[in-house]
């Protein structure tokens, strides 16, 4: 049978504890988050920082005890785009008919939003601190930097190139950027890629990322920093982090690092709570939260 990783219940509020019934490997949804029925407010967010969100719209829902539920949704910004468009998701064979008062996601995603009506406008919400790279506990190919990728017994996993652009994108800059400073093969990654050394995710890399590494299908990983410090906090026995440039605790991305932000924004008007969610998750006591989850506000006062 194969080895799944045991991700953490990420539900918030007051939501109540029904029957569980699901399997890992085959019948599992863990980027679709509360009950779409009763909530009175939806966010569809792009899901690599869902691990800081979530802790958010938690802290959100206590302080707001006349808020019902609230559901949100952390996948990849293409499908709570086509989300948003069409009125729903097909997942699997439930169909899923939501609207969001909340949109997050990178700045070039909201524009197409602005452009096409859904939105009048986003602001800066957060940064990430770059990229390191995930290796199985101990490392044991012992990889400590971008140029050790170029070996060929090294097996690579990335996104999609063409289903999650925005990461792939830094990934691949990234890693072109690091290894070419240091005057090795500038045509390494698609040498690997035509090698059949580079595994791509599906479809939702910030959960497939750390399960190749746990199948044995790859040696290393290429991640935002604040997704590898949740894998190392919530799987301790099963990874360890690379660093980029500055240390594991204190990352600095080197020069060629990519760093990238992410916006927020109302659908509409927001409805009755959407406004008040958008307040909160730019204030203080929420990029707090968000700093200890590896990220930095890219709001400038």
């Amino acid at each position: 049978m194969k080895f799944h990783l045991e991700w953490p219940e990420e539900k918030v509020g007051r939501s109540r504890d029904f029957f569980q019934w699901s399997h890992p490997g085959s019948n599992i949804c863990l980027d679709f988050h509360g009950d779409p029925v009763k909530a009175q407010v939806i966010v569809f967010s792009d899901g690599n920082h869902h691990m800081a969100l979530r802790e958010c719209l938690d802290l959100f829902a206590q302080q707001n005890e006349k808020l019902s539920d609230i559901f949100y949704v952390t996948t990849p910004p293409g499908p709570i785009v086509n989300m948003l468009k069409t009125g729903g998701l097909q997942l699997g064979n439930l169909s899923i008919n939501v609207k969001p008062h909340v949109f997050i996601s990178p700045p070039n995603i909201l524009d197409r939003l602005i452009n096409e009506g859904f939105m009048s406008e986003h602001i800066p919400f957060v940064q990430n601190r770059g990229n390191v790279l995930l290796v199985k506990k101990g490392n044991p190919k012992h990889i400590s930097e971008a140029a050790d990728i170029t070996d060929e017994n090294i097996r690579l996993f990335m996104s999609h190139p063409d289903r999650e652009k925005a990461s792939y994108s830094a990934y691949y800059n990234t890693l072109k950027a690091l290894v070419s400073e240091q005057n090795t093969n500038k045509d390494f990654l698609q040498n690997k890629i035509s090698r059949g050394q580079v595994v791509f995710g599906e479809y939702i890399h910030h959960r497939e990322a750390p399960q190749a590494i746990a199948d044995g299908l790859v040696d290393v990983a290429i991640v935002f920093f604040h997704l590898a410090l949740r894998y190392v906090r919530i799987f301790p026995d099963n990874f360890d982090i690379v660093p980029l440039g500055g240390s594991v605790n204190a990352p600095i991305p080197l020069p060629g690092n990519i760093v990238g932000e992410t916006s927020i924004g109302l659908i509409g008007d927001g409805g009755v709570w959407g406004s008040k969610l958008l307040k909160f998750l730019i204030s203080n006591e929420a990029m707090e939260i968000y700093e200890n989850h590896g990220l930095s506000s890219s709001l400038t006062v």
